[in-house]
Parts: structure tokens; C-alpha cells; sequence
């Protein structure tokens, strides 16, 4: 029997959509990097590019798929990220304070790292009540001399 070109049609929609639920989920996995920190216990999660309510929802949802067993601290990275990029500020707070509470109720201790002072002076214009109860550094490297000196390691030169 021969193929009508509805058939044919309907075929090429069935593998497009498999190949966009394959790139959607390739999105995912390369847009929300989790990089072990060289601190026991912390992960650090670098955000790039432009944040929108289904990009946060992406990046919960990612993170809660990490086994907590081994994690107690998360870092996210926000260097990269520009005024423009963080749309709404209330949405903006909202979803951080999402990712906060989501994370503590678990246990697990959330720090924020690299707003920018043009970021940080929105957040607190913004009278959001989350801004006083965030754990933010300005740099990552200021976020781990901080966890360096509350789990009592150091660094030392290997002569």
C-alpha cells in the first residue's frame, strides 16, 4: 500500500517533534552546568544568559534532580548575568527566594554570588523581605574562602 503524502507528512511531524524533545532536553543539560567545587559537600551552578520564568523553572527542576546525599551547599553563579538578562526584578526575587526555600528545606545551604551593583541596588530598591535573608558574596572566590573558614580547611603550598 502506498503512503499518501498525509502519511508522509505526518511522519516528518512525528520525527521533528522527537528531535525538538531531544534538543529541549539537550537545552536543559548544557544550560544548568553543575560543577563540583574543590570544597567537600558544594557544587557551584553557573546562569548565563537571559532568565525567564520557564529558565528558572528549568534550573529548579534541574538541581532537584541532584543527589542531595552528598551535597550540603550550592553556589550559584550570576557573574554573567546583566541587568537585561534578569527581566522583572519581583519575578527575578521571586524565583530566588523559590530556589532558597526549596533548597533549605532539604538541608542544603544556598549562597548567590556575582550580582552586579546595578542587580543589587534593583533587589533592594525592590523591597523584596528575601534580600536581608540571602547569603551572597560578590565573587565565587569570596564564597569559598567564606566555606573554607566555617569547615575549618586552608589551602597550602604543596612544596
Amino acid at each position: 500500500m502506498e503512503k499518501t503524502e498525509l502519511d508522509l507528512m505526518r511522519e516528518e511531524i512525528k520525527a521533528l517533534k522527537e528531535q525538538l524533545k531531544d534538543s529541549q532536553q539537550l537545552i536543559m543539560d548544557i544550560s544548568v552546568p553543575i560543577i563540583p567545587s574543590i570544597i567537600p559537600e558544594t557544587i557551584l551552578v553557573p546562569i548565563s544568559g537571559k532568565l525567564s520564568p520557564e529558565r528558572f523553572e528549568m534550573i529548579i527542576s534541574k538541581i532537584i534532580m541532584i543527589p542531595f546525599d552528598e551535597i550540603n551547599t550550592v553556589i550559584f553563579d550570576f557573574t554573567s548575568i546583566s541587568k537585561n538578562e534578569i527581566g522583572e526584578i519581583d519575578v527575578f526575587g521571586h524565583y530566588i527566594q523559590n530556589l532558597t526555600n526549596t533548597l533549605s528545606l532539604i538541608g542544603v545551604q544556598t549562597m548567590y554570588v556575582g550580582f552586579t551593583p546595578i542587580v543589587t541596588q534593583n533587589l533592594i530598591n525592590s523591597g523584596l523581605t528575601l534580600v536581608k535573608d540571602l547569603n551572597t558574596f560578590l565573587s565565587f572566590k569570596q564564597a569559598l574562602q567564606y566555606l573554607m573558614k566555617e569547615k575549618g580547611l586552608e589551602l597550602q603550598s604543596v612544596k
